[in-house]
């Protein structure tokens, strides 16, 4: 039960920062956000694998399934940003090409 509860504080913690960060940056700079956040989702990724694996050593199997749950749908989350972040810098570069004649 103590692994499952530090599962679940680093998931309700990462929710938190997650909206209060993106609340106070001004609506002009999510863009370049997105961009940079790559290195930081990236990061996100790894924490959110070493959380699986943490829940492997969990005893009860209903409380692993649900922190294997957990910790499965961070790293969906963490991916979408990471691939989104891509995205959106691909399509920013594109802006700034020269164009041919």
């Amino acid at each position: 039960m103590h692994l499952f509860l530090q599962i679940i504080t680093i998931f309700i913690l990462a929710i938190y920062l997650g909206v209060e960060l993106i609340n106070k940056v001004p609506s002009l700079l999510h863009t370049p956000l997105m961009s940079g956040s790559n290195a930081i989702s990236g990061i996100t990724v790894v924490g959110a694998i070493l959380s699986m694996g943490l829940a492997e050593r969990i005893p009860d199997p209903t409380t692993k399934l649900i922190a294997l749950i957990f910790s499965g749908f961070a790293i969906s989350f963490a991916m979408i940003n990471v691939v989104g972040g891509f995205l959106v810098t691909h399509r920013m570069l594109e802006k700034f090409k020269a164009r041919k004649k």
